[in-house]
């Protein structure tokens, strides 16, 4: 018998746990409390991509008569082969059959439906990828073309990352998602009861907490919650993570908590431990509720204790004991390295800071606690945390899931990794500000960071201002370009339809986009039309942003808000020729095409300067070292050896300092002095225990002897050594 069962309900991600429950999990560790957590979307999909239980679809899907499109009937015809190649595609998906991929590659192996039309514009890429994502690209067609035969003919709400997302996607009042739950059970309902039945019965909970951080996640957190409601009415039931969080503040309907007994706001980790307090007790008199929405005499309450929130450091080391990790599946939707890093591989996930630094962001929740209340981690907290994660998982792989990474503690991290000798890869969100320097991106790549992702939203420097984005578009090009150069790959979110945005605005915004590409300060990308949230400052205030907001009664979810733009463009018409032209440009094609081409209506021609990202680049000003900056060295311990050098009669000792790197031997030559100098400092400069060496450190010590370090250290030779590793900031 456990204290609790937490669950993430269908879907979220093939490849990787969603982190809410680890966490959790994690933190009542510290409290003694036992939990049990399993990801159901997960194992809903190892259950339903099986020869069986496709068998069971193709016979359904027959029997009902909804084989109806000529793809679903060239599926269905081929059905003997995907039922034969099935279980090895998910072994092969799960790193388990690693020598299937050149039968996977081979020509006419794999059947074939809607989903490889793309194949024949894509096959050039996989040169640069290599064998093993090119089959797991193929792979991934394979079950999306399958995914697409379940749409069709079994159930219309299924999706790998979401289920019946338009259930939950603005659902100002409850009487869809309600009537929807009152319908006979669904074919990926019963798979998904049945593994939730034998979990109950082996666990025997006191509670059962959903984690719904999606839309998505929505009506199977229900349809499950029906389930012990009626099979396990002892059983209590709660409900936390990102929908409620930002959706369900407003609840009035009571029929939601016919389903829940609980919704839990914001973090959910005191509300947790107060609700299993509150479960061993009957003096309602003595019970306390942090953040949480109950039933109490027939009326929605909302009540929340003076009992003050954990600190991050108290919540101890996510959990990710219980959860099938070995079995997750790495797929590859596009062949885009960076782009492949949310659906390939097993990443553990970890918070550098909770909330976000910045905060300021108009389109964004900033006035709800998960982004307001900023609290970071200490750098050797974090370690401590990486290093017992992957001692329980073996996994040496991270994903920061931050809204924003601050720099400052990403530098600490990294000097804090690079100081334990820790292998690790790892990459994160972040706000492409001037901080992150060439210095602090080597440094970045050299503790592991592989990618980085952040918001260039809309590339235009007017309503990056009305953004409050606090950068501008010449700012973002020099900071893609610092972790481009370190070989840290870079995604960017980029946004359309932002309010007062003008059809000028978006071409130009496009043109910036192309030439980052082009000029490769960029790797990957998404746009996403803007949608006015209400907890953001543009819904909170909307007058000030021209636009008029048309408000619904709110008795369920209240977030996403329809409104009308004064300037009365339809931004929709743009979402096709972006997102094409975008997907070119990942794949490194077609950057000459004019960008009138990418659409079928007129469009005006851009203003932007053809070379205005690369003269932004090419303009930047030297900075001049500050005394209190730290100096690092990367490299190796140099060799030494000497000689002479006569000119005009006269002879100068000369010291060679000799470089071995992974790739390549390069040397420089100085002054004995100087060179013998510098050979001493390198040591010191190493990342290690011992307190790091300021530039003032440095110069006091050089012009103990010599004269004018600041012309010495723009020499060439220590010029040269600044681009393979000696760091300072």
């Amino acid at each position: 018998m456990k204290d609790i069962l937490l669950i993430t309900p269908p879907f979220t991600q093939l490849n990787t746990p969603y982190p809410a429950t680890a966490y959790l999990k994690g933190f009542l560790n510290t409290k003694n409390k036992t939990a049990y957590q399993m990801d159901l979307g997960m194992e809903v999909i190892l259950q339903l991509f099986t020869k069986e239980k496709l068998q069971l679809v193709f016979n359904t899907a027959l029997e009902n008569d909804t084989i109806i499109s000529a793809n679903a009937q060239r599926i269905y015809t081929l059905r003997d082969s995907y039922l034969k190649y099935i279980a090895d595609i998910i072994l092969f998906l799960q790193g388990k059959n690693q020598t299937f991929a050149r039968l996977i590659c081979t020509d006419n192996f794999l059947p074939r439906a809607s989903r490889f039309d793309q194949l024949d514009d894509l096959d050039w890429a996989f040169g640069s990828m290599g064998l093993q994502d090119k089959a797991k690209h193929l792979c991934t067609l394979l079950l999306e073309d399958l995914s697409d035969f379940i749409i069709e003919c079994i159930d219309g709400n299924f999706g790998f990352s979401r289920y019946a997302e338009s259930l939950g996607r603005s659902a100002n009042d409850f009487n869809e998602l309600y009537d929807e739950l009152q319908q006979e059970i669904t074919f990926i309902d019963a798979i998904t009861l049945d593994l939730l039945d034998d979990t109950l019965e082996k666990i025997k909970p006191k509670m059962v907490c959903f984690s719904v951080p999606f839309p998505g996640n929505l009506y199977s957190s229900f349809r499950c919650a029906q389930y012990i409601k009626t099979h396990f009415p002892s059983i209590k039931t709660a409900m936390g993570g990102g929908f409620p969080n930002t959706e369900l503040r407003q609840v009035t309907d009571t029929r939601v908590f016919s389903f829940f007994d609980f919704i839990t706001l914001d973090d959910g980790e005191l509300p947790i431990e107060l609700l299993l307090k509150n479960s061993i007790t009957t003096d309602n008199s003595k019970k306390e509720y942090k953040r949480t929405l109950l039933l109490e005499n027939g009326k929605i309450v909302y009540k929340n204790c003076n009992q003050t929130d954990y600190k991050q450091n108290e919540l101890g080391t996510p959990d990710y004991s219980d959860l099938l990790l070995d079995q997750y599946l790495s797929v590859i939707e596009i062949a885009n390295p960076m782009h492949s890093l949310w659906s390939d591989g097993r990443w553990n996930k970890l918070t550098m800071a909770h909330g976000c630094y910045w905060g300021k962001c108009t389109f964004c929740d900033i006035s709800l606690d998960y982004i307001k209340l900023y609290e970071p981690i200490t750098a050797n907290i974090l370690v401590d945390r990486m290093e017992e994660i992957i001692a329980q998982t073996g996994e040496t792989g991270f994903h920061f899931v931050d809204e924003a990474a601050p720099p400052a503690l990403m530098k600490s991290l990294a000097i804090e990794i690079l100081k334990r000798k820790l292998t690790v890869t790892w990459w994160t969100n972040i706000r492409f500000e001037k901080n992150f320097t060439k210095d602090l991106c080597l440094l970045l790549q050299a503790s592991g960071c592989i990618a980085v992702s952040g918001g260039l939203e809309v590339a235009s420097d007017r309503l990056l201002r009305l953004i409050d984005k606090g950068v501008t578009v010449e700012q973002v090009a020099r900071v893609t370009r610092n972790f481009t150069q370190a070989n840290i790959m870079v995604h960017s979110y980029l946004m359309y339809g932002y309010p007062t945005q003008t059809i000028q605005e978006t071409v130009d915004s496009l043109e910036m986009v192309r030439q980052m590409f082009k000029i490769g300060i960029l790797q990957s990308g998404f746009w996403h039309q803007f949608a006015l949230t209400a907890h953001s400052p543009v819904g909170i205030n909307p007058k000030d942003y021209a636009i008029t907001p048309h408000y619904n009664d709110i008795t369920f979810a209240n977030n996403d808000i329809e409104f009308t733009d004064h300037t009365g463009i339809d931004h929709s018409q743009f979402s096709y020729g972006l997102k094409k032209s975008l997907f070119n440009f990942m794949h490194g094609v077609n950057f000459e095409l004019p960008l009138q081409d990418w659409f079928d209506f007129k469009i005006p021609k851009t203003t932007i300067h053809t070379d205005y990202i690369y003269n932004s680049l090419e303009n930047e000003l030297p900075k001049v070292p500050k005394p209190q900056q730290k100096v690092y060295w990367l490299g190796t311990i140099p060799n030494l050896s000497y000689s002479t050098k006569t000119k005009r009669g006269v002879t100068r000792e000369l010291v060679v300092l000799q470089f071995h790197e992974h790739r390549e031997s390069y040397s420089i030559s100085l002054e004995k002095e100087h060179g013998e100098w510098l050979a001493n400092q390198f040591s010191k400069l190493k990342i290690s225990k011992n307190k790091p060496l300021s530039f003032a450190n440095l110069k006091t010590s050089f012009e103990a002897d010599y004269d004018n370090f600041e012309l010495f250290w723009s020499s060439k030779a220590i010029q040269q050594l600044r681009n393979r590793g000696l760091l300072l900031f």
